[in-house]
């Protein structure tokens, strides 16, 4: 019969070999490959400018909590030092430009700064894909427009195709991204 001790013996063999081994090979690829590319992230409204945006967030998680349509969430840790910060993906849960936006009025750091009228809000832009948009091929499609918190100030439709983005009316919510029916989105918000 086996002894247990010798069992745990084996083991820690094996464990300290694989790990000799392994290691070093781990190691190896490990520096041969490029680090993944910072990704684009959509800021709540109020963000100032990325470049300040990471070190002055204190990753307190109160514009999480007080955002009414659960739409900001902290950025995981593949995202280095910008992990923790707050940001907001339109294809998972978009701004919905709530009455108050109270996500700029709890920041104690000043990483959001308050907005007090919801046309001032410039989270980012969005982009029309003409090819993917169902109206292109005469669908009656027009869940971007419909669902928009600012209306035809943001967005409208000049005709019969796709819709058209006012460039000083988009706010960068993400509620057109959202209700897009298309996958991939015929409507994307792209970070200011």
């Amino acid at each position: 019969m086996d002894d247990p001790k010798n069992r745990l013996k084996r083991r820690d063999f094996f464990r300290n070999t694989a790990s000799r081994v392994l290691d070093p090979l781990t190691k190896y690829i490990a520096d041969r490959v490029d680090p993944p590319p910072k990704r684009e992230v959509l800021r709540p409204p109020g963000a100032i400018a990325e470049a300040l945006f990471s070190e002055t967030c204190r990753r307190c998680g109160q514009c999480v909590e007080v955002c009414p349509a659960d739409a900001i969430f902290p950025l995981v840790d593949h995202f280095g030092e910008r992990s923790g910060t707050p940001a907001i993906d339109p294809s998972l849960a978009a701004c919905v430009v709530c009455e108050g936006l109270q996500c700029t009025h709890v920041c104690p750091s000043g990483a959001l700064l308050p907005v007090l009228e919801p046309h001032l809000i410039r989270m980012g832009k969005a982009e029309v894909y003409e090819t993917l948009c169902v109206r292109s091929e005469g669908q009656d499609c027009t869940l971007c427009v419909d669902r928009c918190p600012l209306g035809e100030v943001a967005i409208r439709f000049p005709g019969e195709g796709p819709p058209e983005v006012l460039r000083d009316g988009c706010v960068g919510c993400g509620v057109c991204e959202f209700y897009c029916p298309t996958t991939p989105k015929a409507i994307v918000v792209h970070p200011s």
